[in-house]
């Protein structure tokens, strides 16, 4: 799935219906307590830091989208609940992890299902100290108060004097996660809410960023990560062939992805990973169509690019196939130039590279192609761009396009995706700013712009780098000229 803007993203975010908590299977309790204490490490002791729960979201009116939980929150705790806090404290002296969840309400638990229960939030995370949510607000107060929490408030407490002794030397920190700053219309996020109110109570500690933290222990997959991307890998190949086999002539492009999601709830992944596209013909495209309304015509290319979400985490994959069951020569054309890319992506994605590495790799294969096939005629500037409008290198976990600094060198546990396209859309001459170069740009590249009009390619498959090389997560699909044929001929 293609790189967005955030607010697009955000957008498609909204648009996934995640199940709701129960139906989450969770990490295993010691790789989320892994992952809290790997965390507690890096902020040192100087610090507490807060992590919330997302938002509900109006779906309209009255009605809710189903809940989809802060991915940070899951990752640290595979809490999947609404009104969660998870709290930690690394220079306690014997509490250093707080969850903070919803009371039971009968009336709601018949609306919207059971709410997990104190005792059951603690076996799910491993956190052994768990409160009702408001409690919270007491339990901060008492906290920057150095009180003792609970019945014996008003005694001091000595539990938490290493943060204070940061506090005297004005080296004290809240992490919070705030990440991108909310837009001046847009209701505050809790971290940025929590500061608000905050700062004025809690002088002498510094509000800190704990995003950038959490993103990069996301980076790497632990073991059990790895395997669950592995089984969403699994169930979303096999998703991909349900599809290839329902694509014909004459059907709709929303007959394939009935198909292809069928498959993700029959296997266990509750839901997509991301918003499905599928895209024929001039659809194919449009990086990220969503509409699926189309009728398939034959000699067209479909294009899915889709992946099921299994125990939170998903992987992506892209395919582009004839509706027909056979490629044009033109269609090859592109599709042999897009695979040679990501085949050069792939070759360039090895431990101690970056993704730029990659991402030169495969534009310079693009460049070639696209001079010798007639569509650029200078391979050392920018105009490959006209028809090679994306990145091609993100990364995969919990979240389709995951978190984590992509100045990092790649290392073994990296999981993300290479997914070259092209998009020969004859639109986009006319979008070009009207100069001489242009102009005689177009004129001479047009006659190839013809022969290619509307053929929209992108192949996109998902990786885990190891220390001896590239695993496939998505192997499974039919992925040169030679197999997407002869599957499409067999069905």
């Amino acid at each position: 799935m293609v790189r967005q803007t955030a607010r697009v993203v955000a957008m498609a975010v909204l648009t996934v219906l995640a199940r709701a908590s129960l139906v989450w299977a969770g990490p295993l309790q010691d790789d989320l307590a892994a992952r809290r204490a790997r965390l507690m490490e890096k902020l040192g002791t100087d610090t507490i830091a807060i992590v919330w729960s997302a938002p509900t979201r109006v779906y309209s009116r009255d009605v809710d989208y189903e809940y989809r939980p802060d991915s940070d929150l899951l990752y640290l705790t595979g809490v999947a609940q609404p009104d969660t806090i998870l709290v930690l404290i690394p220079g306690a002296r014997t509490v250093r992890e707080v969850l903070f969840v919803r009371e039971p309400n009968p009336a709601r638990e018949h609306r919207e299902g059971h709410i997990l229960t104190r005792a059951e939030v603690a076996a799910q995370s491993g956190v052994k100290t768990v409160h009702f949510g408001n409690q919270f607000e007491p339990f901060v107060t008492a906290l920057f108060n150095r009180h003792v929490f609970g019945l014996r408030r008003n005694e001091v407490s000595t539990e938490f004097d290493v943060f204070f002794e940061a506090v005297a030397a004005n080296k004290a920190t809240l992490s919070l996660p705030f990440g991108p700053r909310p837009a001046p219309s847009a209701p505050l996020t809790a971290p940025y809410e929590f500061a608000a109110r905050a700062r004025d109570r809690f002088l002498n500690v510094t509000f800190v960023d704990a995003s950038p933290i959490i993103a990069d222990l996301r980076l790497v997959k632990t073991p059990y990560e790895q395997s669950v991307l592995t089984r969403s890998g699994v169930i979303s190949s096999s998703a991909h062939k349900a599809g290839m086999t329902a694509a014909r002539p004459g059907r709709y492009e929303y007959e394939v992805e009935a198909a292809i999601e069928q498959v993700y709830l029959a296997n266990g992944a509750m839901n997509p990973g991301y918003p499905s596209i599928v895209g024929s013909g001039p659809n194919a495209t449009i990086l990220h169509y969503g509409a699926s309304s189309r009728q398939m015509q034959a000699g067209e290319i479909l294009l899915v690019d889709a992946a099921g979400s299994y125990d939170g985490y998903t992987i992506d994959i892209t395919r582009s196939y004839p509706v027909s069951g056979a490629y044009t020569e033109a269609q090859k054309d592109i599709y042999r130039l897009v695979f040679e890319a990501q085949e050069a992506g792939m070759r360039a994605a090895r431990v101690g590279n970056k993704t730029a590495d990659v991402e030169k790799a495969a534009e310079e294969v693009v460049k070639a192609g696209l001079l010798k096939l007639g569509l650029i005629t200078d391979a050392t500037g920018e105009q490959f761009r006209t028809w090679y409008t994306h990145g091609i290198c993100h990364w995969i976990g919990i979240d389709v396009h995951d978190v984590g600094d992509y100045q990092r060198p790649l290392a073994s546990g990296m999981t993300f995706v290479v997914e070259p396209g092209l998009y020969i859309r004859p639109q986009a001459l006319d979008e070009l700013p009207d100069t001489p170069e242009n102009r005689a740009f177009t004129a001479a590249v047009l006659p190839a712009v013809q022969r290619y009009a509307q053929i929209g390619i992108r192949i996109e498959d998902s990786f885990l780098l190891t220390d001896t090389g590239l695993t496939s997560l998505s192997a499974a699909v039919p992925r040169t000229i030679a197999e997407v044929e002869a599957f499409m001929k067999a069905r």
